[in-house]
């Protein structure tokens, strides 16, 4: 199985919306770098080519996507199969690069392997759904409450978003000043090493010149 990997870094924005195209039954996945204790919304769509029309189909009967999330460290957040399109939710326990695997899951008796799918992806980070809860909202006052609440939703992502790179800065900051240093007491290590050869081949070419009574 083929598997394509992208690194999206999208830095402080919220919302990454994109599409690609892949076989059927081949497997992408899309690299993100998530802050700790972030929600995760992610929505897909899968079109299929027609041959007869030479353009893709609105929808994909017959087919599945299997969505995967694993950690840096194999931690497997979602582990799920769903139709032609939907959305999956995760959440992010510790910061760092989170890999999100999709592959197309063919429910049909009778699959054509290696037809061409279009994938719309839409990943939002630190977002929830908030058209659906103004749309359930009873009132003005409810829906301007729900709204307030996602605007301070969105600011503390932003803020999270901004130590997160801030403590990688640091952290990159730090590992340039211990190599800065390893290479100076390498390079002083290798001057001595010079000077001790260098020594020792003079010591050795006297006392050959002496012992042959050239000196």
């Amino acid at each position: 199985m083929q598997m394509l990997t992208f690194l999206l870094c999208f830095g402080f924005s919220l919302s990454t919306a994109f599409y690609f195209h892949v076989g059927e039954r081949e497997e992408k996945c899309i690299i993100e770098d998530i802050p700790s204790d972030t929600w995760i919304t992610g929505t897909f769509k899968i079109q299929q080519w027609d041959i007869g029309r030479h353009d893709f189909l609105e929808s994909a009967p017959g087919l599945g996507m299997f969505v995967t999330v694993t950690t840096y460290n194999d931690e497997v957040l979602l582990s799920k199969l769903y139709g032609p399109q939907g959305t999956f939710y995760f959440t992010s326990h510790s910061p760092g690069e989170h890999l999100i695997c999709l592959e197309s899951n063919s429910t049909r008796l009778v699959s054509f392997g290696g037809s061409k799918l279009r994938i719309h992806l839409d990943i939002r980070v630190g977002e929830h759904d908030l058209d659906t809860a103004i749309a359930q909202a009873k009132d003005k006052v409810n829906e301007v409450t729900f709204k307030l609440e996602h605007l301070i939703e969105q600011i503390e992502q932003i803020v999270k978003e901004q130590n997160y790179q801030r403590d990688r800065e640091e952290n990159f900051r730090m590992t340039s000043e211990d190599t800065n240093s390893n290479v100076l007491w390498w390079a002083f290590a290798q001057t001595l090493i010079f000077i001790s050869v260098g020594i020792f081949q003079m010591k050795y070419l006297k006392d050959f010149f002496i012992a042959k009574k050239l000196v």
